[in-house]
């Protein structure tokens, strides 16, 4: 036994002084993907986990301490009536306006809570899939016929996988079914509007922190006078939270008083000091987060308050991780691509885009293939898509690329595999590339 781990030490080494002694440094195409790398970890930290992943954690801690268990068995539980339960998880995308990594925490909170695999997993692909700003963004850049294939596929796409991924591990559901008939749900601690606001008010901050402006320019448009203003909104939701945590939480009014006070200073000089837009609201957001925590642990009052924040904790310490790594290894393989900007990875562009033209099975396969390993911010993906198209790429692929895409990413996967464990992971994966494919097939053949 002991030999065998001091092989083991003695293999790691020689892999370890292997790829450094043949690391290829005056390689153009490997310093390049190097750069792409950082660029986008950089982007990644910049862009996504202040703005994104750190309100999230907080929404999924307000599920996994705030929201009963009987209210996650009621909608989303193995016993749970299949229409509600896939009704409701099907449609939450067009609420959480999320990518595939946000989606995580409230996935992972809503399935340690006792939610039945298939609406689980309905709900995990919906969130990002059925983003409603990102179908119109689709329909108006892409053509309509592609917003509303995007829509219909993403719905179904949500119910199908669940329904089949419930069915192949249908024991365990069952056993999940009998064990879940005899919880003893006690009652609610509060009314459930309270929890819905103090949900909701969460949920629109997160939506409006990260508005992002309208890809076609339209200044006459609601969206662009919402992105305008999203600061103003995003503060308005902010006061309700403060709301919400005097009156539905039972803080003291002065100790949430100081936060505001102080949350509301460090915007004042984030603006005033910070001349860059794209960081000027990162301060405040952290000085916010931060004043949160605090108030919430150490609430001597009630304990729910500070479970709250351990929660969130929680959920951080398990998904961040894995994200760096996803994030580090999707920039290396396929590159950095954001604000109008491209840098490849190790795997050509070129490739990509030869390999995705006209409509035949390998190029939806490939397309679904693409888009389920690389990371698409929220909305990004359609001027993504709008470049290859204009590259060569094929009708079919572009909406197979959509469909795997915004749902799944590299960082995404291995969290799911933490979560669900390597098989269930593999399967959803699988499900989710053919039937991709399959759709990008039929839609090229049509159009």
């Amino acid at each position: 036994m002991e030999t065998k781990k001091e092989l083991k030490i003695l293999l790691w080494i020689v892999i370890i002084f292997g790829v450094a002694f043949f690391l290829p440094i005056e390689s153009s195409r490997f310093n390049t993907a190097i750069s792409a790398t950082f660029d986008l970890v950089k982007w990644y930290a910049r862009e996504h986990v202040i703005l994104c992943l750190l309100p999230a954690f907080f929404i999924a801690g307000v599920i996994s301490v705030f929201v009963s268990q009987g209210s996650v068995l009621r909608y989303f539980g193995a016993n749970a009536k299949k229409w509600l339960a896939y009704s409701v998880a099907a449609i939450s995308g067009t609420i959480l306006a999320v990518c595939s990594c946000t989606i995580l925490p409230l996935f992972s909170s809503i399935h340690k809570r006792g939610a039945g695999l298939g609406p689980a997993i309905a709900f995990l692909y919906s969130g990002p899939a059925i983003n409603i700003l990102a179908i119109i963004l689709t329909a108006r850049i892409l053509g309509f016929e592609m917003g509303v294939a995007r829509t219909v596929g993403a719905v179904a796409f949500s119910v199908i996988i669940g329904l089949i991924m419930s069915f192949i591990y249908r024991k365990e559901e069952k056993a999940k079914k009998e064990e879940q008939m005899n919880i003893q749900i006690p009652p609610e601690k509060r009314p459930m509007w309270q929890t819905s606001f103090h949900f909701f008010v969460l949920v629109l901050i997160l939506i409006f922190a990260n508005l992002g402006k309208p890809a076609n320019g339209d200044v006459s448009s609601t969206w662009y006078y919402l992105w305008v203003n999203k600061w103003y909104i995003t503060g308005f939701f902010a006061l309700l939270l403060a709301f919400s945590l005097i009156r539905i939480l039972k803080i003291k009014w002065q100790w949430v008083l100081a936060a505001v006070i102080v949350t509301f200073a460090s915007a004042l000089f984030s603006s005033i000091v910070i001349k860059d837009p794209k960081l000027s609201p990162l301060l405040p957001m952290l000085v916010g987060i931060a004043s949160l925590s605090i108030i919430t642990l150490y609430d001597k009052k009630e304990y729910e308050n500070r479970e709250w924040t351990l929660a969130s904790w929680g959920f951080a310490k398990q998904i961040l991780p894995l994200l760096a790594i996803g994030v580090i290894t999707a920039g290396f393989l396929l590159g950095s691509s954001h604000d109008g900007k491209t840098i490849a990875g190790v795997i050509p562009n070129e490739w990509i885009q030869r390999l995705v033209g006209g409509n035949s099975i390998f190029s939806n396969f490939f397309a679904s293939i693409v888009g389920a390993f690389m990371y698409f911010a929220t909305l990004t993906e359609v001027p993504i898509l709008q470049g290859l198209i204009a590259s060569g790429m094929g009708k079919g692929p572009a909406l197979a690329l959509l469909l795997a895409g915004p749902s799944l990413s590299l960082p995404n996967m291995l969290v799911i595999r933490g979560i669900l464990g390597t098989q269930k992971t593999f399967v959803y994966v699988l499900l989710v590339v053919v039937m991709a494919t399959v759709s990008g097939l039929i839609y090229g053949s049509l159009f």
